[in-house]
């Protein structure tokens, strides 16, 4: 350890070989294990001595973080497949968010990289004196990012087409891809990342709450926020109550999302985002909002379940497939995965399909790609009934064509200690997919070697009785999982540390 608390390369080599000259005498037999070789021409701060090296294996890290018959792990040599080691790797657990990964290659490959959705706003009628003698429709094209303020360049566009006033009615279209309420039934009402999903999505289907106390009780807001702008908005409700109970109840209401949150559990001041159960009249109303900012007279907006022949005045144009992948990778956006996933199998089959199907078919693909058998029934991860094997994984993370495709939208992993500080001589790198779930937890990708050799490995943890047991809390954050979930980071963390360092040795 350096003065500073930091563990240096010299004392991580140093902890790997005092730990490896034990395990190398009777190898478990579950491990698949290198044939070591001799060391020569290294620093003697890298590799102490250039003497042979003895490592500790993955099923003693695994003891050790407790998570034994827990954890399947399997890392290989991407280039050739060769398997280095592996611990129950045909064992099927739930990925998690590293389904994304699948997903971001299923919509590449099927999509294309530059792949945009179109979101547009269209006339049924002529434009006389800027009256639109027809109906005004905003038509959704599946984007999963569309933002608030994306609908106010929108508007300003109808606008700068002539409108001003719409004499029929004002509709809405969001049947690009079916409908979902919330893409895993069964999860608590008011998580945000288990939003509705729809062809219209705006701000991955979340609206904003935020409360303050003031000397009457709370003033409470719920609006459509983005990056610039902030419009008020009633498809939400919110009442403060008095009660022992849940902190939060929803209730559907006609059109509308009624919630309730415990004055107990609010505090001074806060905010947090919230799902939205109706995306399209959400849609609706915020660009109602933002066409009367720009001089445009609309009437409430309705739903519509067919798209009637009309002509564009405005469109927006997200950015492309890419970029989106790379942002969803990143934030793990679970309305993003499944977005992607349902445009790609409508493109792939010729029409929209429902989200399970979608997921189902998805699987299909992955088996045809890469022959292996996972079960998927979303493509975000949000459900633990996904299920699919590290070795598995890994065989499809080195399938001819696919990281040239997936390394570079992943995302890198800092390599750190166990106080999480960043181990600032750490050779190589890594680029992965993360997932996390309450008693899952989930890390799959490329790890490269101080000299270049390219690895590739996943790591799946699950605790299926906890998770089971969990199910019935009313806590966002049950007992447990916390805890759960940080030794699982940990060993990820000593895994790959471990190959990081050794892993040309073996090359």
């Amino acid at each position: 350890m350096t003065s500073s608390g930091h563990m240096t390369r010299r004392g991580l080599l140093g902890a790997l070989l005092a730990g490896g000259a034990t395990a190398a005498l009777a190898a478990p037999t579950e491990t698949l294990r290198p044939v070591l070789r001799p060391v020569t021409q290294r620093s003697a701060d890298a590799l102490l001595s250039a003497r042979p090296v003895l490592r500790s294996t993955a099923v003693d890290l695994i003891r050790e973080a407790g998570l034994a018959g827990q954890t399947g792990f399997i890392i290989a040599d991407a280039a050739t497949g060769e398997i280095l080691e592996a611990v129950e790797p045909d064992v099927q657990r739930p990925p998690a968010s590293v389904t994304k990964a699948v997903t971001a290659l299923y919509a590449r490959e099927t999509m294309g990289a530059d792949y945009q959705f179109i979101t547009r706003v269209l006339a049924t009628g002529p434009i006389v004196d800027g009256v639109l003698r027809g109906d005004l429709i905003l038509a959704g094209g599946g984007d999963p990012g569309l933002a608030t303020d994306d609908l106010a360049v929108l508007a300003a566009a109808v606008a700068a087409a002539g409108v001003t006033e719409v004499q029929g009615a004002f509709h809405v279209w969001g049947g690009a891809l079916p409908g979902v309420k919330e893409i895993e039934p069964g999860q608590l009402d008011q998580l945000s990342y288990n939003p509705s999903l729809g062809g219209l999505n705006l701000n991955f289907n979340r609206v904003y709450f935020e409360w303050q106390r003031g000397s009457d009780g709370y003033d409470v807001t719920l609006d459509a926020r983005s990056a610039t702008l902030r419009p008020a908005v009633t498809v939400a409700r919110m009442d403060v109550v008095d009660t022992s109970g849940p902190v939060y109840t929803y209730t559907e209401g006609p059109g509308v999302d009624n919630w309730t949150v415990a004055r107990r559990a609010l505090g001074n001041a806060g905010s947090r985002w919230l799902p939205v159960r109706f995306p399209a009249l959400y849609a609706a109303e915020v660009f109602r909002t933002l066409a009367q900012d720009a001089g445009i007279a609309l009437p409430a907006g309705k739903t519509i379940q067919e798209l009637p022949d009309g002509t564009e005045i405005a469109r927006h144009v997200s950015a492309a497939l890419d970029p989106i992948i790379r942002d969803m990778l990143r934030y793990s956006t679970n309305l993003t995965a499944e977005a992607l996933g349902m445009t790609a199998t409508a493109t792939r089959v010729g029409g929209a399909q429902e989200l399970r199907t979608s997921a189902s078919l998805m699987a299909d693909w992955t088996t045809d790609r890469a022959g292996v058998s996972p079960t998927f029934v979303d493509h975000s991860g949000l459900s633990d009934a996904n299920s699919i094997s590290a070795r598995d994984m890994m065989t499809l993370l080195t399938a001819p064509g696919v990281s040239d495709q997936l390394k570079p939208l992943l995302r890198s992993v800092v390599m750190v200690d166990d106080a999480r500080r960043a181990i600032p001589d750490m050779p190589g790198s890594v680029s992965a997919k993360t997932g996390t779930l309450n008693f899952v937890s989930a890390l799959a990708g490329y790890a490269t070697t101080g000299n270049g050799r390219r690895l590739a490995f996943a790591i799946f943890s699950h605790d299926p009785d906890a998770r089971a047991a969990s199910r019935g809390s009313l806590d966002e954050r049950p007992a447990g999982a916390s805890g759960f979930n940080g030794k699982a980071k940990r060993l990820q963390q000593k895994l790959l540390q471990h190959w990081l360092i050794l892993g040309d040795i073996t090359g």
